[in-house]
């Protein structure tokens, strides 16, 4: 590739835009993408819309439904264990807890 040609133009094909896209790029702060993972989480607990003893998505679908990778949402409810907002059950899920802090 000459060095004069940027490496879009290079893999340009005819009638496709190829541009690089970032998801919120100006909208999301700096930070760990599980902590504003799990703050929405949070957020949908504390609102009342996952009310108390509500089983979370498994991973896979969490991570959907966020955007996220399977692995982020298993560190995002972490975060919310580590909280207090959830607990997990072997074999039978991830629930939500009544919070203990009062907030």
């Amino acid at each position: 590739m000459p060095p004069h040609i940027a490496l879009w133009d290079y893999l340009r094909v005819p009638g496709v835009e190829c541009r690089p896209t970032f998801r919120n790029m100006d909208e999301t702060p700096i930070g760990y993408v599980y902590v504003r993972v799990a703050d929405e989480i949070e957020q949908e607990i504390r609102s009342g819309r996952l009310p108390h003893g509500t089983r979370l998505p498994n991973e896979r679908d969490l991570g959907a439904q966020h955007g996220v990778a399977a692995g982020t949402a298993r560190r995002a409810v972490r975060e919310l264990r580590d909280r207090g907002l959830v607990v997990t059950l072997p074999n039978k899920g991830t629930f939500v807890t009544l919070p203990t802090d009062g907030r």
